[in-house]
């Protein structure tokens, strides 16, 4: 892991893996889990900190594996934004038939072990069989493991639901 300095009078909040909110909350887990897999593959927007402080999104692939939340990054802005602050916010790609919706806040770590990322590239690989993808290259993308601080499910009836019925929970709870 590479090191950050947190914002100036800024702390990091309380969290879990993947794993540990899944032994907390499974239903939770499992419904966040449907919905950033929606489409047969992990898809989210991920939002990360610019360096002058404002909000900066962008789409990108979760990958779900184990108890762990993680996602290969490319040079790119969100990469840096993670590098340099690694608080996020991950977003669920919006549902076809109503309004169901997945997030999760929290920090990103860097993971440099060999093994981990091996393991990542091989479920990377299995997910996308019909792409025909080259594995990430391992010098050039960076691997990251999201932390999570806080998760908010919302389920709904429909587009419209006038009563979305919405889960959140806090790893500091």
């Amino acid at each position: 892991m590479r090191d950050r300095a947190a914002p100036a009078g800024d702390t990091q909040p309380p969290t879990v893996t993947w794993g540990g909110l899944r032994s907390r909350r499974p239903q939770l887990a499992e419904a966040g889990q449907d919905l950033l897999y929606q489409f047969g593959v992990g898809l989210a927007f991920l939002a990360t900190i610019r360096i002058d402080g404002g909000p900066r999104v962008h789409p990108m692939c979760p990958v779900i594996v184990d108890d762990g939340l993680y996602a290969f990054l490319i040079p790119s802005p969100k990469r840096s934004d993670l590098i340099r602050d690694g608080r996020f916010s991950m977003h669920s790609f919006p549902t076809e038939d109503n309004e169901d919706a997945f997030s999760v806040t929290g920090v990103a770590r860097e993971v440099r072990v060999g093994d981990v990322r091996t393991h990542l590239v091989a479920r990377f690989l299995e997910e996308r069989p019909a792409l025909g993808l080259a594995p990430p290259d391992l010098d050039d993308q960076l691997l990251f493991e999201f932390h999570v601080a806080t998760c908010l499910l919302t389920r709904t009836n429909g587009h419209g639901d006038k009563n979305p019925r919405h889960t959140v929970w806090h790893a500091s709870a």
